[in-house]
């Protein structure tokens, strides 16, 4: 198992109350375990942000008890100080997780040294197979070349999510990292971009609720090699991961689509709000029949 394939960040879901309902969590994690290559606990998907340590420490123990030894399990830790990215570390460690999603601490906005130093003293603490998560939009701070380059020098850093959404960037990294780097999309709507340029990873929201078009995209475009089929497969995922990437509602959306797959997970914590009637019947006239068509 590795960072390879398709991989589902999975969403968190919530009771009425807003507390986390585990017993679900710990459903979606197993019925996921076997449709794509691996699941991701603690990712934007999952809106750890609005999560307590404690809270982000048992959502790690329910997927661990619920998917581990089934499936690749990859803990994403990011905070806003070294020190509680490294406890967050500890218990996914502890948890039995496989390895690791770490970003750029948020709001901090550290310089490039500063960021290279976090990077190598999370690796020195817990010493595990790492994906970097390269998404200024949501940090703050962009891990350049400078910094790439000195954790690539470490066994650990085997893998990058990419989320810039410059196609440029893209070209670059290929160009420059790609005998290095496991490459991962994480800009869903340009998947098939990735894949044309030798991409073997997709970190994919959507795939809590489509995950066999995910997997039949990849497949077509990774293990196959053929364009034609994964040019068609794009054409009918595209107009739903264009509505997530750029529509401002990308954890809403995700939410809507794990409950037309018949699994409600409650609405987003707040300041988040949920979609307009409007936002569900467009999204709903969109998903069903690739639902049906998975069924």
């Amino acid at each position: 198992m590795s960072f390879e394939g398709v991989h589902t960040p999975l969403v968190t879901p919530f009771k009425a109350d807003g507390e986390i309902n585990h017993d679900l969590l710990g459903k979606h994690a197993a019925n996921l375990a076997g449709r794509v290559s691996g699941l991701g606990v603690g990712g934007t998907t999952g809106e750890y942000y609005a999560l307590s340590f404690d809270e982000r420490v048992q959502t790690f123990n329910t997927v661990a008890e619920a998917a581990g030894g089934k499936t690749f399990l990859t803990a994403g830790i990011n905070a806003t100080t070294t020190k509680e990215v490294i406890r967050l570390g500890q218990e996914a460690k502890r948890a039995g997780f496989s390895a690791l999603l770490v970003a750029a601490p948020y709001y901090a906005q550290p310089t490039q040294q500063e960021l290279l130093s976090h990077m190598l003293t999370v690796d020195d603490s817990l010493d595990m197979p790492t994906m970097l998560y390269n998404f200024p939009a949501r940090t703050g701070t962009e891990i350049s070349d400078t910094v790439l380059e000195k954790l690539l020098e470490r066994p650990n850093f085997v893998a990058m999510k990419e989320s810039t959404g410059d196609i440029s960037h893209l070209h670059h990294l290929v160009t420059h990292f790609s005998d290095r780097l496991v490459l991962s999309c994480g800009m869903d709507d340009q998947a098939l971009e990735f894949f044309v340029w030798g991409a073997r990873s997709w970190v994919g929201g959507a795939s809590n609720f489509l995950p066999e078009a995910h997997t039949a995209l990849f497949d077509a475009c990774v293990k196959r090699n053929d364009f034609e089929t994964g040019r068609k497969l794009m054409a009918q995922l595209l107009p739903v991961l264009e509505l997530l990437e750029r529509s401002g509602k990308f954890i809403q959306y995700v939410r809507y689509g794990c409950e037309l797959a018949g699994m409600p997970v409650g609405v987003a914590r707040a300041p988040l709000g949920t979609l307009t009637e409007e936002e569900r019947s467009a999204f709903a006239t969109l998903i069903q029949p690739m639902l049906r068509k998975a069924q």
